[in-house]
């Protein structure tokens, strides 16, 4: 442990050197942690400045070991574009002739390196602790040295020394400090670089400029206007030497707008509160106009109050204006499903003439209470929105429906306020309307004499439609030459015109409120002679086609009804004899056998008959005389009658 780890250290040196500061020790509040090399060498320990303040200070103190090489190492320090650095060391060294039984080792001094890297990857051996790769800037001496008897009296004496290098070209660097056996304690580092500072000559401004990389270098500044005070003649410049200083400047400014020139044209002094200056040149701050302020110096115009605007078509003299309050007077006259909006013009338009009207059109739910904005149906005569005259007419509307409108006044500052406009509203409900009017007519057919339409129902029919209108004429003549024809359904066929002639076709339709407004005019030709000709001889072929099959389908179907009708008289025949053949076997047990073997002869010879006839049915000749006879005459016609079913299903009834 040193002897003056805990002694005051006055750090009353010059800190009025120029620059910008990479790397300052005494900043630190916790642990610097450097690198020492080995780590018997260096040590950091903790002491106070002037006022108390802790401070990070690293001390070594090898004088009775020989042959003592030990490095300190900062950490990386970025040289921010930096080309020259400079370094200032605080320190204190202990006069080696006052420490007892020193040997002839003992130096009263250290040396200065440093190391460029592009990025902070030093390590406990890498760059090695030697000269080379390290750059020596110099060895550092004290000036002054302590003894005991200073020590004694808690009185340290501090040395400040400076030094730079350069230039240096790199990301950043290490520094480093090599004690070969002294007696000593490195205070405080600071590492800065010069430039010149900021300066305002002439109506200038320069700004900080970096100093070059050798004592003897300029580097070029170029200047900048004062504040608010703009270039009139060559390019401003001047030159930063290597000690940090201006030389003398080429070139002058004058003031721009929002200050006023003072002090011989030295100084652009900013407007006071309340006026402003819109525009360069020597004239003085003007007083801003009614209802605008500025918020601050130097304003080249003045802001409108709160509640107050100005539009960008509005000079920078006039006056700020606000919104236009609601419309008065609303008037509404409801006829069924249309309206007539009337209004006055609002109590205060805001100070400004460009007062105009918009009407906001809202569809009200009686269940629900909710509003929604009208669709696109409704119609505004002259417009919507900018209204120049105090009213506006509305149609169609929806029959029976609750309606809100609202009537906006806006100016020419309204899309400036952060609020929606003002507006009177007024509720109505539409009364029974006639319907809308038809959209659509289409040409279904036509001929040399008529010609066969259709269309579709209104968008809005309000109500159950009675009937439709159907108004033509030929396009030639005018409307007071139409005929009206009447339709229950949406499809008319319209006869008795002439042929190759140009008709000009409207409808309408009718609920109990009375008629809709005619259809948009549509056009349609009745077909010419030659026309009708040639589209006769085109479907002639298909007509007869059609004809020919028509003939051969009735063919066909009477043929199946005949057979169909026999079908159902053989088995209401065979229905009949069956009845009668169960009566004759009833009661007849004796003949029984006798039945087996006149069945199996029977078969056998219906089985050689069918391949003779194509089953054709036998008749009973003999009639029911005896109970044997009359057995087989119904057994061959049943079998007959049976054979003749299959192949009649299979050719028409399947």
């Amino acid at each position: 442990m040193m002897p003056w780890q805990k002694l005051t250290c006055p750090l009353n040196g010059d800190h009025s050197l120029k620059g910008e500061t990479l790397m300052d020790s005494t900043t630190a509040t916790a642990e610097l942690g450097w690198t020492a090399f080995p780590s018997s060498g260096w040590e950091e320990v903790s002491g106070y400045d002037e006022v108390m303040n802790t401070i990070r200070t690293y001390q070594v103190c090898s004088v009775f070991q020989p042959s003592q090489n030990n490095w300190l190492r900062t950490k990386y320090i970025r040289r921010r574009g930096a080309q020259r650095i400079h370094v200032e060391m605080k320190f204190s060294v202990r006069d080696c002739s006052s420490i007892p039984n020193v040997p002839g080792s003992c130096k009263e001094t250290f040396n200065l390196y440093y190391y460029e890297m592009d990025s902070d990857s030093a390590t406990k051996i890498s760059p090695p602790w030697m000269e080379n790769p390290w750059v020596k800037v110099d060895t550092i001496a004290a000036d002054e040295s302590f003894s005991q008897v200073d020590q004694g009296e808690r009185v340290m004496k501090i040395n400040t020394e400076v030094r730079s290098f350069g230039p240096v070209s790199k990301n950043g660097f290490y520094l480093a400090f090599q004690d070969y056996g002294g007696c000593m304690s490195l205070i405080a580092v600071r590492v800065f670089y010069r430039k010149c500072p900021r300066v305002i000559q002439n109506g200038a401004v320069f700004q900080e400029t970096l100093s070059g990389a050798e004592s003897t270098s300029l580097v070029l500044a170029r200047g900048t206007c004062i504040a608010n005070a703009e270039e009139v003649d060559v390019p401003i410049k001047l030159y930063c030497n290597g000690d940090g200083e201006w030389m003398v400047p080429i070139g002058r400014c004058m003031c721009k707008a929002g200050y006023e020139s003072v002090e011989n044209g030295t100084v652009c002094r900013a407007c006071p509160f309340g006026s402003f200056k819109p525009t360069q040149g020597e004239g003085n701050c003007i007083h801003c106009p009614i209802n605008s302020r500025t918020t601050s110096e130097g304003a080249t115009t003045c802001v409108c109050r709160s509640g107050y605007y100005r539009s960008d078509t509005d000079p920078l003299d006039m006056p700020c204006t606000t919104i236009p309050s609601a419309p008065q007077n609303v008037l509404s006259f409801v006829n069924e499903t249309s309206l007539v909006l009337e209004w006055g013009p609002p109590k205060d338009t805001g100070g400004r003439e460009d007062v105009v009207y918009n009407i906001i059109c809202k569809s009200c739910s009686s269940r629900r209470g909710v509003c929604t904005r009208c669709g696109d149906n409704v119609q505004f005569v002259p417009r919507q929105l900018g209204l120049i005259d105090s009213k506006v007419y509305i149609s169609d509307l929806l029959a029976h429906t609750q309606y809100t409108f609202e009537i906006q006044a806006v100016n020419g500052v309204s899309d400036q306020s952060p609020y929606s406009p003002q507006f009177a509203s007024v509720n109505i409900t539409t009364n029974q309307a006639a319907p809308s009017a038809v959209s659509i007519m289409h040409q279904v057919s036509r001929t040399v004499s008529s010609i066969t339409l259709t269309w579709s129902q209104p968008d809005q029919p309000n109500g159950v439609i009675l009937d439709y209108e159907l108004q033509c004429y030929e396009k030639e003549l005018s409307e007071y030459n139409s005929t009206t024809i009447k339709s229950y359904t949406n499809t008319a066929v319209i006869g008795n015109l002439k042929a190759g002639t140009i008709y000009v076709f409207q409808v309408r339709a009718r609920t109990v409120a009375g008629f809709g407004r005619y259809s948009g005019k549509m056009y349609f030709q009745t077909m010419t002679e030659a026309e009708y000709q040639t589209s006769i001889q085109e479907k002639l072929p298909l007509i007869i086609g059609s004809a020919a099959a028509g003939i051969v389908f009735l063919i066909a179907v009477v043929v199946i009804i005949i057979v169909c009708n026999r079908r159902r008289g053989f088995e209401r025949a065979e229905s009949e004899y069956t009845d009668k053949l169960q009566h004759y076997t009833s009661g007849h047990g004796l003949f029984d056998q006798s039945r087996k073997r006149w069945r199996h002869k029977e078969t056998t010879a219906m089985k050689e008959a069918g391949h003779r006839s194509s089953c054709v049915p036998l008749r009973d000749k003999d009639g029911p005389a005896s109970a044997a006879a009359g057995h087989v005459s119904a057994g061959t016609r049943l079998q007959s009658r049976n054979c003749s079913k299959e192949v009649w299903r299979a050719k028409h009834c399947n």
